[in-house]
């Protein structure tokens, strides 16, 4: 046990420099992508229109995926819905 928190703790801070963009990169990124990944960042507004209708997609996704999975609405208790909320997986 010791040996594997020994192990993620490693990964974890090793992760977190291999994560960072390098030098070069965060010259050709443009302002507010800095030294997030490696690459030249969105390269005109289609690229920011892209991005962020993927992060509203997803964010809608999030909430109604938690919603329906915390309140499903349904009344018939053999529904397979509610197998995770009786049996407590």
């Amino acid at each position: 046990m010791k040996k594997r928190l020994l192990l993620f703790t490693w990964l974890f801070f090793l992760g977190q420099y291999i994560t960072f963009a390098c030098d070069l990169c965060k010259e050709n990124q443009p302002k507010g992508f800095e030294n997030i990944t490696h690459g030249t960042g969105p390269s005109g507004d289609l690229d920011y229109y892209i991005i962020w209708g993927a992060v509203i997609i997803v964010a809608f996704t999030l909430f109604y995926s938690i919603k329906f999975l915390i309140n499903p609405k349904e009344d018939d208790p053999d529904h397979i819905k509610n197998i995770v909320r009786n049996e407590g997986f």
